[in-house]
C-alpha cells in the first residue's frame, strides 16, 4: 500500500506491521526492530494471496505494533524481493536479527513457524507446507520513528 506523504506523520493513519503472532516471538522481534538488529523480514507469498493484500513496495510505511497492539515504531520498506525459499541468502538471514548464523538455521526456524497450527489456521489450510520453490517475500526496512506506547 502506498501511503500519501502527508499521512506519514500520523502513525494512526498507517497500516499495521504485525510481526509473527502476539506473544513471546512477536515481543522478541519488536525488541530486535527497536534495538536496530532486525532490518529484514520474510513472509510467504501465500500469506499475501490469502489476505488479498498487495505486496509491499519500496517507500511503504507502516506502524509496528507489539503484542498488546500498541504502536512502537514506524518503519519504511527499503527493498522487496520475491524469491524461491531455497534462494534466501545468508545476508538476509543475518539481517533478520534473530541470531541466525546459517541459512539452514534460519529456514528451520521459519519452517517451524510456517508449519505451526496457528499459521495453518491463519491460512485456512490444516496441511499447509512449504518447499524449496515456495515464493518468499523478502523485505528490508528501516525505522523512521520510534514511538512511545502509553501503558
Amino acid at each position: 500500500m502506498t501511503v500519501d506523504p502527508a499521512q506519514n506523520m500520523d502513525p494512526a493513519l498507517l497500516p499495521k506491521a504485525e510481526f509473527a503472532f502476539p506473544g513471546p516471538v512477536r515481543d522478541l522481534l519488536v525488541a530486535a526492530i527497536l534495538d536496530g538488529s532486525k532490518t529484514a523480514t520474510t513472509a510467504l507469498l501465500a500469506e499475501y494471496e490469502h489476505e488479498g493484500e498487495p505486496l509491499p513496495s519500496v517507500g511503504d510505511r507502516s506502524v509496528v505494533v507489539d503484542s498488546d497492539d500498541r504502536p512502537v515504531a514506524v518503519i519504511e520498506v527499503t527493498e522487496v524481493r520475491v524469491v524461491p525459499l531455497d534462494e534466501v541468502d545468508l545476508t538476509h538471514a543475518l539481517d533478520e536479527g534473530e541470531g541466525y548464523t546459517t541459512v539452514k538455521d534460519w529456514r528451520a526456524e521459519h519452517e517451524q513457524f510456517w508449519h505451526s497450527d496457528e499459521m495453518r489456521q491463519a491460512l485456512g489450510d490444516p496441511r499447509f507446507t512449504v518447499h524449496d520453490a515456495s515464493p518468499a517475500v523478502l523485505q528490508r526496512f528501516r525505522v523512521t520513528t520510534r514511538l512511545h506506547p502509553s501503558d
